[in-house]
């Protein structure tokens, strides 16, 4: 073995001195080539002076002329892995704490190129496997044959010296040819061995700023106080005896069932702190949902305008908006209705029965124009709900009129379900249905109070004194006239049924009542024992009885006996009757016009009039309900915009828009600004009932 390699090393020594004189043939033609052509300056072509100088630096203008001093300076820069382009002041909202905290790691990662790839380590067992169904050979014998050369030229190379050294530059590509003829393995060819150039490119950083803003600090004040043991002790014994007077009271007074119910109530808070978290969000988001989806009837109630109008004589039409139902709140009429006062967009809606044989449980339920959908609070009662009234002053505060004959006061403000106050047996409950609540001005001592009637014949008021209601009687009806009691021995008169009743908007005594045996008592809180006048007004029970908005003589009622009727209080005939042909469930005036009103009838149509246009019939008689066994119990008019709300006695609440026809105004003629206001309002009742005076003026 030795031996061959010796030999091999002189072959290899032999080659490199052929090859040496290879290189040296070529140098001597390249230098005969270059005499050749300075002698025969026809060959090269003009400007070949030029490439053959080399080649020069030219400075421009503007460069600086720095010293060698200046030159040499060295400038040290140091990298770090942050990445200055990474912003240091990112906040986040944190719903724990419920306020921005900042966050203190930021990513330094800049990633700026990413590619996945499918390398393998070579001595990995899957590389062994890709080799062995290659067909490769492995590498380990060309490197033991290589390190066995490398062996044996090692002291050749000593003992030749230079001779030795271009032997070696020579022979190593021939060894490792020979290595690879040896094994057998093929040369790879580089793909891009000709075209690839290095390249370095500097890009530039963005300048930083930096931006500032100077708060004033808040106020603070340093306190200090030294805390002994007997203070420590003190402050401990304070604390015992707080707690020994507590549960001695506690013992004292036994528990009632509010304060059950209150405990209840805390424990189901504490268990819903999670959700009331999210409730906000989510009523809002459901807002916007509502408002997507319903989105063209929204724009209908803010936009269309009815065009046909123009092409009617002083007729107009109801455009169909939402539809309010509750599914809790099936097989459950509507028995009343109230808009808030000072949220335009909310309204009460009072589910109960009029069918004496279907009593059962009632509900009390807020809706709002923003989402049809679901109501925005709902309170279930045990007994079916008859009336309502909103404060005016005070919107959270509502009073409700029960069938068992209890009133009731709830607070919006507080969240459960049992009202605030409650009438009972003890505190002068009525013994039949209240069919009627109203509020009243606070009385002298600033405690709100609100009025209510009942079949019992009595008209009570309610004042709210701190945990309870405390009642008077204001007057009792009777169906002689007479509400006192006769002489002993004599029984008292029979007692009439009230059904409804309303307050004079600018005199603050003065009320109206309706009977169930069709009469209208014109009453005051000063006098309890009589009537300051009686109107025989209907053949059947009075439903509902109205003060005019604007005119504070003219009162509306409406009645079983299918007739609606406008008064004069003064006179004691009515001025206006209308029959509408069908029982009339509910009749209210508008807001915006003294001669406008609807009524609803239990056919299902609503009656829209304005009496400034037509004295003699309704501009508007449209259904409102799809089946036509549904009867129409309410109507009310939205104190700001043009929408009137229907409810029937299936528990479903319509809301319409009035077209330009049914709120008409007088037409302003160029360069004359009408007067607007509530005069304007009195003038047109006052003149419609200036003419109806006349005649009869005329006959006396």
């Amino acid at each position: 073995m030795p031996v061959t390699h010796k030999t091999l090393v002189k072959s290899k020594q032999g080659s490199n001195a052929q090859s040496q004189q290879k290189p040296l043939a070529a140098k001597t033609a390249k230098v005969v080539s270059k005499k050749k052509d300075e002698d025969d300056g026809t060959e090269i072509g003009e400007g070949g002076d030029e490439w053959m100088h080399g080649k020069t630096l030219i400075k421009p203008p503007d460069q600086l002329d720095l010293t060698e001093a200046e030159l040499k300076e060295e400038f040290t820069r140091i990298l770090t892995a942050n990445n200055p382009h990474a912003p240091q002041n990112i906040v986040r909202y944190s719903f724990k704490e419920r306020s921005y905290k900042p966050i203190s790691s930021v990513d330094q990662l800049a990633v700026h190129f990413f590619l996945e790839g499918n390398l393998l380590h070579r001595d990995s067992d899957e590389a062994r496997r890709q080799k062995a169904k290659q067909g490769l050979p492995d590498e380990k014998a060309t490197v033991v044959t290589e390190t066995e050369d490398e062996k044996l030229e090692t002291p050749l190379q000593a003992a030749g010296g230079e001779e030795a050294g271009d032997v070696e530059e020579g022979g190593g590509e021939d060894g490792a040819h020979s290595v690879d003829s040896k094994t057998g393995k093929k040369e790879q060819k580089l793909t891009n061995q000709f075209n690839f150039s290095e390249r370095a490119s500097q890009t530039l950083n963005n300048p930083l700023r930096e931006r500032g803003c100077q708060t004033e600090p808040p106020p603070r004040a340093s306190f200090s106080a030294t805390a002994n043991q007997w203070e420590i002790y003190d402050v401990y014994l304070e604390e015992m005896q707080k707690q020994e007077k507590n549960k001695e009271k506690a013992k004292a007074v036994p528990k009632k069932e509010d304060d059950k119910g209150k405990k209840k109530l805390t424990l189901v808070e504490t268990q819903s702190d999670d959700l009331t978290k999210v409730a906000k969000v989510a009523k809002i988001i459901e807002r916007m949902v509502n408002q997507n989806t319903f989105d063209d009837i929204a724009q209908d109630f803010r936009y269309f305008e009815d065009a046909s109008d123009e092409f009617r004589e002083q007729e107009g039409t109801l455009l169909p908006l939402w539809k309010f139902q509750y599914d809790q709140a099936k097989r459950l009429s509507v028995t009343a209705l109230c808009w808030n006062q000072s949220y335009k967009d909310l309204f009460a809606v009072g589910l109960g029965s009029y069918d004496f044989t279907k009593q059962g449980r009632g509900m009390l339920v807020f809706y709002s124009l923003k989402n049809s959908t679901y109501p925005e609070y709902n309170y279930p009662t045990t007994s079916g709900i008859l009336c309502l009234d909103i404060h005016p002053d005070r919107p959270y505060l509502v009073a409700v009129g029960f069938y068992d004959g209890c009133v009731a006061v709830y607070n919006l403000k507080e969240e459960r379900p049992e009202p605030v106050y409650k009438s009972s047996s003890k505190s002068g409950k009525h013994t039949d249905p209240v069919w009627q609540v109203r509020w009243q001005k606070d009385d002298m001592d600033n405690h709100q109070n609100f009025f209510s009637v009942s079949s019992d014949g009595r008209v009570v008021s309610w004042t709210l004194v701190k945990s309870e209601l405390v009642f008077t009687d204001i007057i009792k009806l009777s169906l002689v006239g007479a509400v006192s009691e006769g002489p002993e021995g004599v029984p008292p008169p029979t007692m009439a049924c009230g059904t409804s009743f309303d307050f004079h908007k600018q005199i603050n005594y003065l009320f109206l009542v309706g009977t169930e045996e069709g009469k209208i008592h014109k009453c005051s809180k000063a006098y309890s024992s009589q009537f300051l006048e009686t109107y025989d007004a209907h053949n059947m029970a009075v439903d509902a009885v109205k003060w005019n908005q604007f005119h504070p003589k003219v009162f509306i009622s409406c009645s079983s006996d299918w007739t609606v009727k406008i008064w004069d209080h003064t006179i004691r005939t009515p001025v206006f009757i209308f029959d509408l042909n069908a029982a009339v469930g509910d009749v209210a005036w508008s807001p915006y016009s003294s001669t406008v009103f609807a009524a609803v009838t239990a056919d299902g149509k609503v009656h829209v009039f304005d009496l400034g246009i037509n004295k003699y019939e309704a501009i508007c008689q449209q259904p409102v309900v799809a089946k036509k066994k549904t009867k129409l119990t309410h109507i009310e008019f939205n104190p700001v915009y043009p929408i009137i709300i229907v409810g029937d006695d299936r528990g479903y609440v319509t809301s319409l828009k009035l077209s330009p026809n049914l709120r008409s105004k007088p037409k302003e003629k160029k360069g004359q600004e009408l007067p607007r206001g509530p005069e304007v309002e009195i003038a047109k009742m006052e003149k419609l009932l200036s003419l109806l005076r006349e005649p009869e003026n005329s006959k006396a």
